[in-house]
């Protein structure tokens, strides 16, 4: 092929990456913003901007984007706000269902639901967003705050969420994922990554929620089988706020005082954390022990290694049945570590660090905690290789840079 041919078939390629009709939509706030914005997310094609300018929109009715290749930014968390105060129904306030979409530098507060969630949008961007139930904890606050779902490749960068009545960062049945740089605050759960395969949560902050961060797997799900999760470099303290979850919810059985809960998930690494002050223990991990009919779901925990974490004070305020009696049976605390003993000995989880670890015994998941025979845990001489970090496509790594 000449060289005339290669620069053609060049330019026709980089057409497709970045259409030639790529623009940039304006939407200020103040009267009719609304429709102005919703109007502006339908009329929006593959490669535009539509930017929010600075200052409160007044929002009535969740929005909605399904076009791909768009990036919805504002001017900063603090400087543009979606406020959802007065809206009339109860969904999210903004959900994305398309690909390739960047969701930057704005604020959603008081969504009835959710705040904002994608569902199916793969190589979605969540960056330098705030979302906030500003009334603090309280059971009728939206669910989730920031809420990708059943997506891959999935960022999630610099965001701040207060006050869900779920989890702040919730990431479910997903894949290829990374939550880094945030921050979660008064939430039931902090960070959630459930029902995922492949994710790096790192460098974010969780304090002041009921529990810090989970990693779950439940049933009767389209995806199961949750595995290989890394969490590290996080700052993990003071999660003591009273579980506000709705009665029901998966989340309403997290004990105040969690740092780290593992349940029923495999091939999870935690180490390099600062976990501390967490009034029912500093990392737990546990089966799944509700009621389920699915024959296809693994209820047990199983290879998970802890190592080089930090601990400060844990297990003074225990929260869940029989921890009390355990706690005054060992001198007035619950230990920094606990596995409930899910399995059997066959899953034990390798803990190097340097604190106290137990397990309840309990390796009947059918079996209450109150009938808990605990004996320590002795720290582990080696550990398997680590898993492998999540790389994302360059083409997102690019856009936060």
């Amino acid at each position: 092929m000449r060289m005339r041919d290669l620069i053609f078939a060049g330019a026709a390629l980089c057409a497709l990456v970045q259409p030639a009709y790529a623009k940039t939509i304006l939407v200020l706030p103040g009267d009719g913003a609304q429709e102005r914005l919703q109007e502006a997310l339908i009329a929006a094609e593959p490669g535009d901007i539509v930017e929010l300018g600075a200052g409160r929109f007044a929002l009535t009715d969740g929005l909605s984007l399904d076009v791909d290749g768009v990036t919805l930014k504002g001017q900063g968390g603090v400087e543009t706000t979606l406020d959802f105060s007065g809206q009339q129904g109860a969904g999210e306030g903004l959900l994305v269902t398309s690909d390739n979409v960047v969701l930057r530098e704005f604020a959603v507060e008081n969504s009835k639901g959710d705040g904002i969630k994608s569902k199916g949008a793969d190589r979605i961007i969540y960056y330098k967003l705030r979302v906030e139930w500003t009334g603090g904890p309280k059971t009728s606050n939206g669910a989730y705050g920031i809420y990708p779902v059943e997506s891959k490749d999935v960022l999630i960068d610099s965001v701040l969420v207060r006050g869900a009545s779920d989890a702040g960062i919730y990431v479910g049945q997903s894949r290829n994922i990374i939550v880094r740089n945030s921050t979660a605050v008064e939430n039931v759960a902090g960070i959630e990554i459930e029902n995922s395969f492949d994710a790096d949560v790192h460098d974010n902050i969780a304090t002041h929620n009921t529990g810090g961060i989970l990693v779950f797997d439940l049933p009767n799900l389209p995806q199961m089988g949750g595995h290989n999760v890394r969490i590290f470099g996080n700052i993990i303290v003071d999660n003591m706020t009273q579980n506000f979850a709705p009665k029901g919810n998966i989340v309403a059985n997290v004990p105040t005082g969690t740092g780290v809960m593992v349940m029923a998930n495999r091939n999870v690494e935690i180490f390099d954390n600062v976990i501390g002050e967490n009034g029912t223990t500093n990392i737990m991990i546990v089966g799944y022990r509700f009621p389920f009919e699915d024959p296809k779901y693994d209820p047990t925990p199983r290879a998970v290694v802890i190592w080089d974490n930090q601990h400060s004070r844990a297990g003074w305020a225990p929260q869940f049945r029989g921890g009390s009696e355990i706690a005054a049976a060992l001198g007035g605390s619950f230990p920094a570590i606990f596995w409930d003993g899910a399995g059997g000995a066959d899953f034990r989880p390798i803990i190097q660090d340097d604190v106290m670890a137990l397990s309840l015994g309990l390796s009947d998941l059918k079996a209450d905690t109150a009938s808990a025979q605990p004996l320590p845990l002795a720290r582990s001489v080696s550990r398997p290789a680590s898993l492998p970090a999540i790389k994302l496509p360059e083409s997102m790594e690019a856009i936060v840079r």
